[in-house]
């Protein structure tokens, strides 16, 4: 089997080209496309889902290790290619916007595992659309901008912090496994990659709905660099004193900033939200 890079070359000699629009950048760089599979931990039978496959360089590597994949890809062009050099791999080729994938369909009910390198320009998007078929997946391990890594796994307290930090992590463990510099890319993206690795399960502990507290969660950041006191009240449509009564009933400080308040405190504040409405 042709190297990542030697792969890559070939294609790009007969024409092939990234789509920029689509934040298209191909990964040649054999020891990453090896490590994203091993930390894949894939289990005998069960069904992988690729996204973005694009020039199904880390697609023909991960076929032989499962049984049934996919590999999705938007781009018709991209699909001809695929069909043409994957033809003798036991892959299916699906042609489609991946914001539209529906796992449960595409699986019959069983779960798998997602693998992919995410197009920069709708990595939120995707993944929240994916978190959101919890009963279909058992993990993903995703390539994003560093900087997304960053946030995904944030803390409490840290810059990072935020409504993607708590969204994503009441959905999954996240776990951060290595970064990828640009020269693993053709063209090089502006930007360090990271693959990262989240294991989906219920968040532990929670007793509220989480549609609630997410809307608790996005009030609370609407007014980033303001007091948890001026952001909620603004975010929720309330006058200051309501504002004021929840905080106090949750036992949070309204002096705080959103981006210091755990995902136990969001609950508590939600909590709050319930009982005054």
């Amino acid at each position: 089997m042709e190297n990542a890079a030697g792969y890559t070359k070939r294609l790009l000699n007969q024409g092939v080209r990234a789509r920029k629009s689509l934040g298209q950048n191909f990964l040649i760089d054999d020891g990453v496309i090896h490590n994203i599979i091993r930390f894949s931990g894939l289990k005998p039978g069960e069904p992988v889902v690729e996204i973005g496959a694009g020039l199904g360089v880390l697609t023909r590597v991960l076929a032989p290790h499962v049984k049934r994949l996919w590999a999705v890809e938007l781009e018709e062009e991209k699909v001809e290619l695929l069909k043409r050099e994957l033809r003798e791999l036991p892959v299916t080729i699906v042609q489609g916007d991946a914001l539209e994938l529906d796992l449960h369909s595409l699986w019959k009910g069983e779960r798998g595992v997602l693998i992919g390198n995410l197009p920069y320009y709708i990595t939120s998007p995707l993944l929240m659309h994916f978190l959101g078929q919890s009963e279909s997946l058992r993990q993903m391990v995703v390539m994003v901008q560093k900087e997304v890594a960053d946030r995904l796994g944030a803390a409490p307290g840290s810059k990072e912090y935020g409504v993607l930090s708590v969204a994503v992590q009441l959905a999954a463990e996240v776990e951060t496994l290595f970064n990828v510099p640009p020269q693993a890319f053709r063209p090089q993206p502006k930007v360090t990659s990271a693959v990262v690795r989240l294991r989906l399960r219920p968040y532990p502990g929670l007793t509220v709905d989480q549609g609630q507290l997410m809307r608790i969660v996005k009030a609370a950041f609407s007014q980033r660099r303001k007091t948890v006191g001026n952001s909620l009240s603004a975010g929720l449509g309330l006058d200051r004193n309501k504002g004021r009564e929840l905080l106090e009933l949750a036992g949070i400080n309204e002096q705080r900033r959103a981006e210091t308040l755990s995902i136990g405190e969001f609950q508590e504040l939600t909590k709050a939200w319930q009982t005054k409405n």
